[in-house]
């Protein structure tokens, strides 16, 4: 079970004393927005009433006073034997999800956070068919990739600070595909997998399909809270952790140097199997990005994954695995039972594309630069009460509402044509109804009229409207 002591919940509560109300009220509703928000995870048991009385300097009967309000509330539970551990209501466990719906509706999507292909996706097609005949009298299967396109993500990682050899690379359908490979191969029913908290959404997925347990630990408004990963590697020993260091999907943070290298110092104390998440890294708008953070973890407690759906197409089903040799093997092996390979004119293209990557890329962050501004300018235009760091690179914004009204949010936004993934999607047990995460993927002009028409959702949900339906679609 994790645990919060008491000087850590007080920092986290911050100046709770500076609002209104008695204090209970004031430590119960600090807690109850740390639950909503993410920041204390569910589950999480918290320090008895007389320790953290006394980190934050109050009487035990206002504690007790505090814990009674928020298990009334709902968000905390006490059991025999376990103490109070944060929880949440029923009413905010979140919608139903339907993955990957295809109702052919003609909703402007800002659930999925992947731009439009660029010209050069065509060209490396045709390309690509020009070099097809070659491969026609093979079988076509290659369970670790095509040796040529295994080289050029080599050379690419090498370039990027990571030495890497093609021995190294496993080709695979997307990152996605790449790390339910890593989770089939080493977990098993219950074992525990540390992600942050918020994550990507379709990774608690797979790690809900493979039996395992997510273990969140939470991230800060301005990077990674490292004493609590150390402890939650200290206190749960998981089999794996998975990790995005590089505009992280949802809240855009970059991982320093710093935190990268005291992040692999508490992952390889803990000898955890670190799963590095480089789905975005190539999409730095302001500045340089640290060196990759498998060069700060050893070579057999890493693998790195990474695709072209971001940098480049989501239609373009081509991601990778870079680990040691041995385990590459092994992933392979596992790989075989699933399918025997990526298709090759795909791989072909992937090829060209990883060639003239270093010539692609500029305009296509001078294109996101553009958007992600636009988004921002027309947010603090229209819904100025929402509160949105600038991230220094990927593709969304990560968004404080203000209240806890993301999922009643995305079922009006539907009405108004607009699909949305809802806060509660990108954590674990549906936290972060406060949070909406915006992709900035489309142009400029069809964000500020998407602004538009949140703006008036958010005005109706804020007024009480309560649309009927509760379904959404799933993220990208």
């Amino acid at each position: 079970m994790r645990t919060v002591s008491g000087p850590q919940l007080a920092t986290l509560l911050g100046d709770w004393s500076e609002t209104g109300g008695p204090a209970y009220a004031r430590i119960a509703a600090a807690v109850r927005l740390l639950v909503l928000d993410g920041r204390l995870p569910l589950e999480t048991r918290l320090p008895g009433e007389r320790e953290l009385a006394t980190a934050l300097g109050v009487s035990r009967t206002t504690v007790t006073a505090a814990y009674d309000e928020l298990r009334t509330g709902g968000y905390a539970v006490s059991r025999q034997g376990s103490g109070t551990r944060t929880a949440l209501p029923p009413s905010r466990t979140g919608p139903t999800w339907t993955p990957w719906a295809a109702d052919g509706s003609d909703l402007l999507d800002l659930a999925h956070a992947a731009p439009e292909a660029p010209a050069e996706v065509r060209r490396a097609f045709d390309a690509a068919l020009d070099q097809l005949p070659r491969h026609l009298p093979g079988s076509g299967y290659h369970v670790f990739g095509l040796p040529e396109l295994r080289a050029a993500v080599a050379d690419r990682l090498t370039a990027r600070g990571l030495p890497t050899v093609p021995e190294q690379v496993l080709v695979t359908n997307g990152a996605q595909h790449a790390f339910s490979l890593v989770l089939q191969l080493v977990t098993g029913p219950g074992d525990r997998v540390l992600v942050e908290q918020p994550t990507y959404p379709n990774a608690l997925d797979a790690i809900g399909r493979h039996g395992a347990r997510a273990v969140p630990v939470p991230l800060a408004d301005d990077g990674w809270d490292l004493d609590a990963v150390a402890a939650a590697v200290r206190q749960t020993a998981p089999r794996l952790a998975y990790l995005m260091p590089d505009f992280h999907n949802p809240t855009g943070l970059l991982a320093s140097d710093g935190e990268r290298r005291a992040l692999a110092a508490a992952l390889t104390r803990g000898h955890t199997l670190t799963v590095v998440d480089e789905t975005l890294a190539e999409l730095s708008l302001d500045g340089p990005v640290p060196p990759p953070l498998a060069t700060y973890l050893p070579g057999d407690l890493t693998v790195t994954i990474g695709s072209a759906s971001k940098t480049l197409w989501g239609g373009l089903r081509i991601g990778w695995a870079r680990a040691g040799t041995a385990l590459i093997r092994r992933l392979a092996a596992v790989r075989a039972g699933v399918d025997m390979g990526s298709a090759v004119v795909e791989q072909l293209a992937m090829v060209e594309l990883m060639g003239g990557l270093d010539a692609l890329l500029p305009a296509r962050r001078a294109e996101l630069r553009v958007r992600r501004d636009a988004l921002l300018a027309a947010l603090a235009s229209r819904l100025p009460a929402w509160r949105a760091r600038v991230p220094a690179g990927g593709l969304v914004l990560w968004c404080d509402l203000g209240r806890p009204v993301s999922s009643r949010l995305v079922v009006a936004a539907e009405r108004h044509g607009i699909r949305l993934a809802a806060g509660p999607r990108f954590g674990v047990d549906g936290a972060f109804e406060q949070r909406l995460r915006l992709p900035y993927a489309h142009p400029a002009d069809v964000l500020a009229a998407a602004v538009d028409s949140l703006e008036q959702a958010f005005r109706t949900v804020a007024a009480g409207g309560r649309p009927a339906a509760d379904t959404v679609d799933a993220v990208a």
